[in-house]
Protein backbone atom coordinates (compact mmCIF):
# COMPACT_ATOMS: atom_id res chain seq x y z
CA UNK A 1 0.00 0.00 0.00
CA UNK A 2 1.10 3.46 -0.74
CA UNK A 3 0.43 6.38 1.65
CA UNK A 4 0.50 9.85 1.24
CA UNK A 5 0.15 12.89 3.51
CA UNK A 6 -0.25 16.51 2.87
CA UNK A 7 0.25 19.25 5.61
CA UNK A 8 -0.03 22.81 4.62
CA UNK A 9 -0.65 26.04 6.55
CA UNK A 10 -2.33 28.43 3.82
CA UNK A 11 -2.26 32.05 4.80
CA UNK A 12 -4.47 34.80 3.41
CA UNK A 13 -3.35 38.86 3.34
CA UNK A 14 -5.76 41.45 2.44
CA UNK A 15 -3.60 43.83 1.12
CA UNK A 16 -5.92 46.86 0.28
CA UNK A 17 -10.03 46.56 -0.70
CA UNK A 18 -9.04 44.86 -4.05
CA UNK A 19 -5.31 42.72 -3.36
CA UNK A 20 -5.29 39.53 -1.99
CA UNK A 21 -1.99 37.84 -1.30
CA UNK A 22 -1.73 34.04 -0.73
CA UNK A 23 0.92 31.91 0.77
CA UNK A 24 0.58 28.20 1.32
CA UNK A 25 3.47 26.35 2.07
CA UNK A 26 3.61 22.46 2.52
CA UNK A 27 5.36 19.20 3.12
CA UNK A 28 4.43 15.98 1.92
CA UNK A 29 5.05 12.07 3.00
CA UNK A 30 4.54 9.72 0.37
CA UNK A 31 5.80 6.18 0.36
CA UNK A 32 5.08 2.40 -0.01
CA UNK A 33 4.39 0.53 3.36
CA UNK A 34 7.82 -0.69 4.74
CA UNK A 35 9.89 2.35 3.15
CA UNK A 36 12.37 4.40 5.16
CA UNK A 37 10.23 7.96 6.32
CA UNK A 38 13.13 9.81 6.38
CA UNK A 39 13.75 9.43 2.78
CA UNK A 40 9.86 10.37 1.80
CA UNK A 41 9.43 13.60 2.60
CA UNK A 42 9.28 16.76 0.05
CA UNK A 43 8.62 20.45 1.08
CA UNK A 44 6.89 23.07 -1.41
CA UNK A 45 4.27 25.38 -1.34
CA UNK A 46 2.32 27.90 -3.36
CA UNK A 47 2.19 31.64 -3.80
CA UNK A 48 -0.29 34.14 -5.43
CA UNK A 49 -1.62 37.20 -6.11
CA UNK A 50 -5.38 38.03 -6.65
CA UNK A 51 -7.60 41.27 -7.38
CA UNK A 52 -10.95 41.74 -7.33
CA UNK A 53 -12.88 43.19 -10.11
CA UNK A 54 -15.96 43.50 -8.81
CA UNK A 55 -17.86 41.93 -5.98
CA UNK A 56 -18.07 38.35 -8.16
CA UNK A 57 -14.84 38.36 -10.02
CA UNK A 58 -11.19 37.88 -8.40
CA UNK A 59 -8.73 36.66 -11.02
CA UNK A 60 -4.61 36.76 -10.38
CA UNK A 61 -1.56 35.08 -11.51
CA UNK A 62 -0.41 32.27 -8.57
CA UNK A 63 2.73 29.90 -9.14
CA UNK A 64 3.59 26.90 -7.33
CA UNK A 65 6.69 24.77 -6.32
CA UNK A 66 7.21 21.23 -4.95
CA UNK A 67 10.40 19.25 -3.77
CA UNK A 68 10.28 16.10 -5.80
CA UNK A 69 11.93 12.10 -4.78
CA UNK A 70 15.18 11.96 -6.42
CA UNK A 71 14.15 14.59 -9.21
CA UNK A 72 14.41 18.58 -9.80
CA UNK A 73 11.40 20.30 -7.65
CA UNK A 74 8.11 20.60 -9.86
CA UNK A 75 7.23 24.05 -11.17
CA UNK A 76 3.61 25.25 -11.94
CA UNK A 77 2.47 28.21 -12.72
CA UNK A 78 -1.64 28.48 -11.86
CA UNK A 79 -4.00 31.46 -12.55
CA UNK A 80 -6.55 32.39 -9.52
CA UNK A 81 -9.93 32.54 -10.02
CA UNK A 82 -12.78 32.72 -8.56
CA UNK A 83 -15.93 34.08 -10.60
CA UNK A 84 -19.28 33.93 -8.92
CA UNK A 85 -21.14 33.18 -11.69
CA UNK A 86 -24.78 33.72 -10.03
CA UNK A 87 -25.34 33.69 -6.84
CA UNK A 88 -25.70 30.76 -6.15
CA UNK A 89 -23.14 29.04 -9.23
CA UNK A 90 -19.55 29.28 -8.18
CA UNK A 91 -16.43 28.91 -10.45
CA UNK A 92 -12.83 28.61 -8.56
CA UNK A 93 -9.29 27.52 -9.31
CA UNK A 94 -6.56 26.92 -6.95
CA UNK A 95 -4.33 24.49 -5.62
CA UNK A 96 -5.90 21.23 -3.99
CA UNK A 97 -9.06 21.54 -5.33
CA UNK A 98 -10.43 18.25 -6.94
CA UNK A 99 -8.88 16.11 -4.01
CA UNK A 100 -5.36 16.58 -5.60
CA UNK A 101 -2.32 18.11 -4.49
CA UNK A 102 -2.06 20.00 -7.66
CA UNK A 103 -3.85 22.90 -9.37
CA UNK A 104 -7.93 22.59 -9.98
CA UNK A 105 -11.03 23.51 -11.08
CA UNK A 106 -14.22 23.18 -9.51
CA UNK A 107 -18.31 24.45 -10.03
CA UNK A 108 -20.00 24.84 -6.88
CA UNK A 109 -24.49 24.99 -6.06
CA UNK A 110 -25.00 26.49 -3.33
CA UNK A 111 -28.63 25.23 -2.53
CA UNK A 112 -28.75 28.07 0.11
CA UNK A 113 -28.34 26.68 3.95
CA UNK A 114 -25.71 24.74 5.04
CA UNK A 115 -24.67 22.76 2.20
CA UNK A 116 -23.19 22.86 -1.12
CA UNK A 117 -22.54 20.58 -4.43
CA UNK A 118 -19.50 20.95 -6.17
CA UNK A 119 -18.42 19.34 -9.65
CA UNK A 120 -14.42 19.92 -10.57
CA UNK A 121 -11.34 18.34 -12.06
CA UNK A 122 -7.65 18.55 -11.68
CA UNK A 123 -4.55 17.10 -12.21
CA UNK A 124 -1.90 14.65 -9.85
CA UNK A 125 1.55 13.51 -10.19
CA UNK A 126 2.90 11.79 -7.04
CA UNK A 127 6.05 10.09 -6.80
CA UNK A 128 6.48 8.13 -3.67
CA UNK A 129 9.21 5.95 -2.25
CA UNK A 130 9.81 2.30 -2.48
CA UNK A 131 10.62 -0.41 0.42
CA UNK A 132 13.37 -1.91 0.43
CA UNK A 133 12.11 -5.23 -1.42
CA UNK A 134 10.61 -6.18 -4.88
CA UNK A 135 12.14 -5.34 -8.55
CA UNK A 136 13.46 -1.72 -6.89
CA UNK A 137 14.43 -1.67 -3.79
CA UNK A 138 14.25 2.08 -2.30
CA UNK A 139 13.26 3.02 -5.38
CA UNK A 140 10.47 5.20 -7.09
CA UNK A 141 6.87 4.65 -7.69
CA UNK A 142 5.22 7.77 -10.21
CA UNK A 143 1.55 7.99 -10.39
CA UNK A 144 -0.10 10.59 -12.57
CA UNK A 145 -3.44 10.74 -13.79
CA UNK A 146 -6.24 13.67 -14.14
CA UNK A 147 -9.42 13.09 -12.56
CA UNK A 148 -12.69 14.31 -12.08
CA UNK A 149 -15.21 14.39 -8.93
CA UNK A 150 -18.08 15.31 -7.29
CA UNK A 151 -18.14 16.26 -3.71
CA UNK A 152 -21.45 17.46 -0.92
CA UNK A 153 -19.92 19.83 1.83
CA UNK A 154 -21.68 20.99 5.46
CA UNK A 155 -21.08 23.88 7.16
CA UNK A 156 -20.61 22.79 10.58
CA UNK A 157 -20.03 26.57 12.03
CA UNK A 158 -18.39 29.71 10.91
CA UNK A 159 -15.30 28.23 11.04
CA UNK A 160 -15.52 24.73 10.25
CA UNK A 161 -16.58 22.70 7.25
CA UNK A 162 -16.50 19.06 6.15
CA UNK A 163 -17.39 17.03 3.28
CA UNK A 164 -17.43 13.98 1.28
CA UNK A 165 -15.61 13.65 -2.39
CA UNK A 166 -15.81 10.94 -4.94
CA UNK A 167 -13.82 10.80 -8.37
CA UNK A 168 -12.64 8.64 -10.99
CA UNK A 169 -8.70 8.98 -12.26
CA UNK A 170 -8.54 9.10 -15.98
CA UNK A 171 -5.58 8.93 -17.89
CA UNK A 172 -3.00 7.08 -15.69
CA UNK A 173 0.25 6.20 -15.81
CA UNK A 174 2.41 4.23 -13.70
CA UNK A 175 6.28 4.47 -14.31
CA UNK A 176 8.80 2.67 -11.78
CA UNK A 177 12.69 4.56 -11.30
CA UNK A 178 15.37 2.67 -9.34
CA UNK A 179 16.88 4.70 -5.89
CA UNK A 180 18.62 6.91 -8.60
CA UNK A 181 15.91 8.25 -10.32
CA UNK A 182 16.20 6.21 -13.63
CA UNK A 183 13.11 4.88 -15.25
CA UNK A 184 12.92 0.80 -15.23
CA UNK A 185 9.54 0.63 -16.87
CA UNK A 186 6.06 2.39 -17.26
CA UNK A 187 2.72 1.62 -18.37
CA UNK A 188 -0.57 2.86 -18.63
CA UNK A 189 -3.83 1.68 -16.30
CA UNK A 190 -7.54 1.92 -16.23
CA UNK A 191 -9.27 4.23 -14.78
CA UNK A 192 -9.89 3.91 -10.93
CA UNK A 193 -12.18 5.02 -8.53
CA UNK A 194 -11.52 7.06 -5.44
CA UNK A 195 -12.94 9.12 -2.35
CA UNK A 196 -12.25 10.77 0.88
CA UNK A 197 -13.24 13.15 3.49
CA UNK A 198 -12.63 16.77 3.62
CA UNK A 199 -11.92 19.16 7.14
CA UNK A 200 -11.91 23.07 6.67
CA UNK A 201 -11.08 24.79 9.38
CA UNK A 202 -10.94 28.69 9.19
CA UNK A 203 -9.15 30.71 11.92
Amino acid sequence: AVHSYRLGIPVRWGLDSNWTLFVAPALRFSAESGAEPEDAVTGGGFAGLSYRFSDRLTIGPGIGVMGELEEDANLFPAVIVKWKITDRLTLETGPGLAGTSSPGVALSWDPAGKWDLAVGAGYERLRFRLDDKGVAPEGIGQDRSFSLFGAARYQVSDRVRVGVIVGTSLGGELRLEDEKGHRITEEEYQAGLFGGITVGIRY
